[in-house]
């Protein structure tokens, strides 16, 4: 079975980018809406090319979206589209709830009265469950986020919820972990691992926030595609976390990173950030039982594989 037609918001974004890509490749027709904020019409340019890929600019909030969704017809819609900045969230928590919680109203309403059967949701892992003592952490875990990101991520599966059990719309909801890979933007999209890519290669000292002893769970960009493209076949109205189930600190992030490039230079540290958790590792083994899903890419050959990126393109 295969996927028609599909809409992607935030489909310029680095992960939308990528999705569009792999629907392409899957023979999937797509429109990306996307208001090009942060996103970027050249990530599309190889999928404009090969596929049958459009694309409308347009905030998610605006009532007029809804015309753009019913004029498509799609079949499953991937929601990406996010306000993903967690230290902007704390800053401004009205602003993010009014991309996060209404905008995703206003996509499923959208997606609803166009027919489709199916939502995937970019959610986020970490960002919902907060700090918490079960790591690797289950989706059993109760969830205490600790910024209003997470909050905003977490709402949403209520949302989801109450569309599945009022018009019928199924839905998948897929908490990232940190994702990376090529194509990160290391100045608008937050990944460390693009941050600190481009400091390395262009010789800049890096900074960690903290001691670097944080932990995350990094997860690959093409594996992510994956789970979501898995998540828009097999439907089934639950959340389900994306992960690899491996706690890494950010210090020895850098330090696999900074021997991929040959680096010596040792990075700088500055005050930690509000909102930031401690630890943050997802256990994904649900998503391999009901998706069939794997983390395929380990962490050091992602690495490669995004420095080398870094490397062609900066």
């Amino acid at each position: 079975m295969g996927i028609s037609k599909a809409i992607v918001t935030g489909g310029a974004g680095f992960i939308g980018s990528n999705l569009v890509n792999r629907l392409v490749d899957e023979g999937t027709e797509v429109l990306v809406v996307d208001d090009l904020s942060t996103g970027m019409l050249s990530r599309l340019a190889d999928a404009r090319r090969r596929g049958r890929v459009h694309v409308h600019q347009i905030d998610v909030r605006v009532p007029e979206m809804r015309d753009v969704f019913i004029g498509f017809t799609p079949q499953v819609v991937f929601h990406l589209a996010a306000q993903i900045d967690v230290r902007a969230s704390v800053a401004d928590p009205l602003a993010d709830a009014s991309t996060n919680v209404l905008g995703t109203i206003n996509v499923l309403l959208a997606a609803r009265d166009a027919g489709a059967d199916r939502v995937v949701f970019a959610s986020s892992g970490g960002a919902t469950f907060g700090d918490t003592d079960r790591i690797p952490t289950p989706e059993t875990v109760e969830r205490h986020p600790d910024s209003p990101y997470g909050v905003s991520k977490k709402v949403v599966d209520d949302y989801l919820d109450y569309f599945k059990r009022s018009a019928g719309l199924d839905y998948v909801s897929l908490g990232f972990a940190n994702v990376y890979g090529p194509g990160q933007d290391p100045a608008g999209e937050a990944g460390v691992v693009a941050i600190f890519s481009g400091d390395l290669l262009a010789g800049r000292t890096p900074t960690i926030y903290g001691d670097g002893l944080q932990t995350r769970d990094y997860v690959f960009v093409e594996d992510v595609t994956d789970a979501c493209w898995r998540a828009a076949l097999q439907g089934g109205g639950r959340y389900l976390n994306i992960g690899t189930g491996t706690e890494t600190t950010v210090v020895d992030l850098y330090d696999k990173m900074a021997r991929i490039v040959g680096s010596s230079v040792r990075p700088n540290h500055a005050a930690e950030r509000a909102g930031e958790q401690r630890r943050s590792c997802l256990d994904p083994s649900e998503a391999q039982k009901a998706l069939g899903w794997e983390p395929w890419t380990n962490l050091d050959d992602g690495l490669a594989q995004t420095i080398d990126w870094f490397r062609r393109n900066q």
